[in-house]
């Protein structure tokens, strides 16, 4: 049969097929080939017999993506969520958040919450990305404000919440999936001790689709790699790549440069260039360091 892992538990797995769900352990060859079964994954299984209280996981089917801290596979969609206000906006997080994503093959909407408490703030920061082939939702979990376009984009889909603590991730989640308290406590059939690690588990949409419960996604670190890679990233760079007066331009201090041009014509905005200059700077730090 095929189905879905939406929890793990120690060596056992809780997987959905056809709105059933068994508890699998997985075969003994996954550990000599070293692969770890990844909530999130779409598995081949054997369910349990009739006197049998658990099935076999037999296959991994091929990822779309995969997160690793916590590790959760095939998420489709990650929603890079601050605050208007309270706490203060942190869009350097945000943009660290929608590189990771984009690095690991996942589609980023920006959600700006709490926009009761500072509109204009909430209107600067769209703005500024306009341009980064992102939606960007303007959410209030209070009123409903934006809720729709939220369900919209998450159904049918695998997705996931990430930014700031206290921007409210947990309020829009409990919009986004009604009671997922109770949910969350009702999806796992495995019971291994009264005291569990809370870990990562995917919850069904009434929309179609998942979303990942999780204590937290660590996609803060930038890998050590060549920074020039990092403009790929930017889609609001495309349009002028090739029009540098130098090849291979960085977008930093090199003079005719296009991309600056256009942050100095408001085309892109100046804020985004600058905390793209400080990532530029981290990834660099850690490429010249490699051997060291």
């Amino acid at each position: 049969m095929k189905g879905r892992i939406l929890q793990g538990i120690g060596s056992f797995y809780t997987v959905e097929s056809e709105g059933q769900l068994y508890v699998c352990r997985a075969r003994g060859r996954f550990r000599k080939q070293r692969i770890s079964p990844m909530v999130g994954d779409e598995v081949l299984f054997a369910p349990p017999g009739p006197a049998e209280e658990e099935g076999f996981l037999e296959e991994i089917l091929p990822r779309s993506s995969e997160l690793l801290r916590p590790p959760v596979a095939n998420v489709d969609l990650l929603f890079v969520t601050v605050a208007a206000a309270a706490p203060q906006p942190d869009l350097l997080l945000a943009d660290r958040l929608l590189l990771r994503a984009r690095k690991a093959g996942i589609e980023t909407a920006l959600v700006i919450n709490k926009t009761d408490l500072a509109l204009d703030t909430a209107c600067d920061i769209a703005r500024q990305y306009r341009g980064a082939r992102c939606p960007v939702l303007l959410t209030n979990a209070g009123t409903g404000e934006g809720v729709p376009e939220l369900m919209a984009l998450a159904a049918g889909r695998i997705v996931a919440f990430a930014g700031q603590s206290a921007v409210g991730k947990s309020s829009l989640m409990n919009v986004l999936c009604p009671g997922l308290g109770q949910q969350t406590g009702s999806v796992s059939r495995i019971e291994r001790g009264r005291h569990t690690t809370r870990k990562a588990q995917l919850v069904p949409l009434e929309a179609g689709g998942y979303l990942a419960d999780t204590p937290g996604f660590s996609l803060l670190e930038l890998d050590a790699e060549d920074p020039a890679n990092l403009r790929a990233f930017y889609p609001e760079f495309e349009p002028y790549e090739g029009l540098c007066r130098f090849d291979g331009c960085c977008h930093l201090s090199e003079p005719g440069c296009a991309v600056k041009d256009a942050a100095q014509r408001g085309e892109i905005a100046p804020e985004r260039l600058e905390r793209y200059a400080a990532l530029f700077a981290e990834v660099k730090e850690k490429w010249d360091r490699r051997y060291s």
